[in-house]
């Protein structure tokens, strides 16, 4: 059973970084690609980024250049730096198995505002 915890949002200036981090449980988080997806005010789910399971990270056209995801096999955990943001990176932002985004956990709020 995937269990998902995202935690380091917050309330950040335009220009401004976080970084959220995501401590999987219940599964062999090795054997597989962790992705971050984030859903915006009134939207749905939207991808972000994915690191494979030997650590390439691919991005949204909007993320790249700006966020850099990561993963600690050893801690069971992925991450995503993100600088630089935007007002429109205002969202809750989830991680989860790649393609399995109905096994994401509860989310972290980012609220990107001056």
């Amino acid at each position: 059973e995937f269990h998902l915890v995202e935690s380091g949002g917050g309330s950040v200036q335009p220009g401004g970084s976080l970084r959220l981090s995501c401590l999987a449980s219940g599964f062999t988080f090795s054997m597989y690609a962790m992705s971050w997806v984030r859903q915006l005010p009134g939207e749905g789910l939207k991808w972000v980024a994915t690191i494979t399971t030997a650590g390439e990270p691919t991005y949204h056209a909007s993320a790249k250049g700006r966020f850099i995801i990561s993963r600690e096999d050893a801690n069971d955990s992925v991450h995503l730096q993100m600088n630089g943001l935007l007002a429109e990176d205002t969202a809750v932002y989830y991680c989860a198995p790649a393609g399995m985004w109905s096994a994401r956990g509860q989310g972290t709020q980012v609220t990107v505002s001056s």
